[in-house]
């Protein structure tokens, strides 16, 4: 492989915090086996997850004012996949990209999956865009996508969906995530009963194109670009879009794509219990869909996630016809960090809910549940909650070879310094007013 980093860089710096970490594990390991918990096993559970990383998660993101760009971060799909292939060495939970199109064309799939592999690195969803005009595009999104009124737009639409497909089979993907910013922004704009019927005619016709083995992945969103009304708003009318295209359907849950006070730990539990839940976009969000870090705003509501995830693990729905495989992704807007910094630091506050959620004591949370003694089924999740899991974590990333201390040790290795050096500047950004 074509390791971005120093492999001996990260060995010395595990070398200088092997003896403590050894130490802090040992020392949770007694605690936790008091409570008749095995670290071990937690550790290999964590071990076996692992998270997407988008490659428009490599560069700065942009609010509706401006974008602000960082030195030395990716401006092709090349470098995209050089930092996703650092996170991927400091983390080893990160082993996947889920790529954009056309933002990420190239004229040799096949190469760049030889590319990524080199890399350590595989493919996960393909992304289609039906959101933004490219240059030269025949027909505007302005009417919309796959709901648009116009015939020649919605054809457009799966035609450049179908296309995500194709490439996605020659990366080696499974999965394709079909979002659409659909909608109107003034009443009486559109019919709200026919412009869903023109979307699910048109998914409809993407559906019947994926390959065996593949899922479509729906996702929702409250509002933006439509702020009055969006076509596939929320985790409702997701679902019965997929039941209406059928069983390769299911939904995909972005944390940060609800109303203010949404009980999303709920849908979790919803989306399962009818075989459709089909994975998640992590973020996190303080008053819409702002695409902050995992975990920065509030990591007990990611750990309650978590925790029902587990819960769906436990009890897969194989009475309709699936078991439990989420697609798993990190989907955020970096504007004022180092986007390698931020996913290093989501992939953790991810890693930790899991870990977390798998301590909570399930024979006493059910025992208390069906009791109704509501303070000790609280005092169950309570109890894990509040866990130092990190010994945990950072034992597993190093047996993996990966880093024990993360973000120390890439900063240590100056890569966004040397990256400045080398790489062209990326340009500013407008905003959008």
């Amino acid at each position: 492989m074509n390791l971005p980093l120093s492999a001996d860089l990260i060995a010395e710096r595990n070398a200088r915090d092997a003896e403590a970490l050894a130490d802090e594990y040992d020392s949770l390991g007694r605690k936790l086996a008091r409570r008749g918990i095995a670290i071990d096993a937690v550790k290999d559970r964590i071990a076996r997850f692992s998270v997407a990383v988008p490659t428009w998660g490599a560069g700065r993101g942009g609010t509706r004012f401006a974008r602000f760009p960082l030195p030395g971060e990716p401006t092709s799909i090349h470098e995209k996949l050089e930092d996703c292939a650092v996170i991927q060495q400091l983390c080893r939970i990160t082993p996947r990209v889920s790529p954009h199109f056309p933002w990420d064309t190239v004229s040799d799939y096949a190469a760049l999956r030889e590319e990524a592999a080199s890399l350590g690195l595989g493919f996960d969803a393909v992304n289609s865009n039906c959101f933004q005009d490219q240059p030269g595009q025949a027909q505007t999104y302005a009417t919309g996508s796959l709901s648009s009124t116009v015939e020649a737009t919605r054809r457009q639409a799966v035609e450049h969906t179908i296309a995500c497909i194709e490439i996605g089979q020659k990366l080696g993907s499974r999965d394709l995530t079909v979002w659409v910013g659909d909608g109107t922004n003034f009443p009486g704009q559109q019919d709200f009963a026919r412009s869903l019927d023109r979307y699910l005619e048109a998914a409809g016709e993407v559906y019947a194109a994926l390959p065996h083995g593949w899922r479509m992945l729906l996702e929702h969103k409250l509002f933006e670009p439509a702020f009055y009304s969006t076509v596939i708003s929320d985790w409702g009318t997701s679902i019965l879009a997929a039941q209406e295209l059928g069983p390769k359907a299911k939904c995909l849950v972005d944390l940060g794509h609800h109303a203010q006070g949404v009980n999303i730990e709920q849908i979790v539990a919803r989306l399962h219990r009818f075989g459709k839940l089909g994975g998640f976009h992590f973020n996190d969000s303080k008053y819409g869909d702002d695409d902050l870090d995992s975990g920065s705003i509030n990591p007990h509501q990611l750990f309650l996630v978590f925790n029902e995830l587990v819960e769906a693990e436990l009890n897969p729905r194989t009475d309709k016809g699936d078991g439990f495989d989420p697609a798993y992704m990190i989907d955020q807007s970096h504007n004022v960090t180092d986007p390698i910094e931020s996913m290093l630091s989501s992939a953790e506050a991810i890693a930790q809910c899991l870990a977390k959620a798998l301590l909570v004591d399930r024979e006493a949370l059910h025992a208390a549940q069906e009791g109704n003694d509501t303070m000790m089924a609280f005092q169950a999740l309570r109890g894990a909650y509040t866990v130092d899991v990190s010994p945990i974590l950072a034992m597993a990333r190093s047996e993996a070879g990966g880093a024990i201390d993360v973000l120390g040790t890439y900063r240590a290795s100056k890569w966004r310094e040397r990256k400045a050096q080398e790489r062209k500047a990326s340009g500013p950004g407008a905003g959008i007013v």
